[in-house]
């Protein structure tokens, strides 16, 4: 049954190729499915940077007496 999800064409270096396909065949999985669990990885580290920056952006302006407790949040 032909996957429903979409799908991309990549053009790869033959080293990167045979790099890829050995991670696959170690890890027992698709070629397919390695390159979309390396692609979800990199895609979270990039989230997290990105959400690291931003929080460092915030704290510079962040001033504690005005921040709300714990309590004022959930209440």
């Amino acid at each position: 049954m032909p996957s429903l999800n979409p799908r991309v064409n990549v053009v790869l270096e033959k080293p990167l190729f045979l790099t890829l396909k050995k991670l696959a065949a170690k890890d027992g999985v698709s070629l397919s499915t390695k390159v979309r669990d390396l692609i979800r990885e990199a895609l979270e580290e990039y989230e997290e940077a990105f959400l690291v920056s931003a929080a460092r952006e915030r704290s510079k302006t962040f001033k504690r007496a005005q921040a709300l407790t714990h309590e004022q949040v959930w209440k």
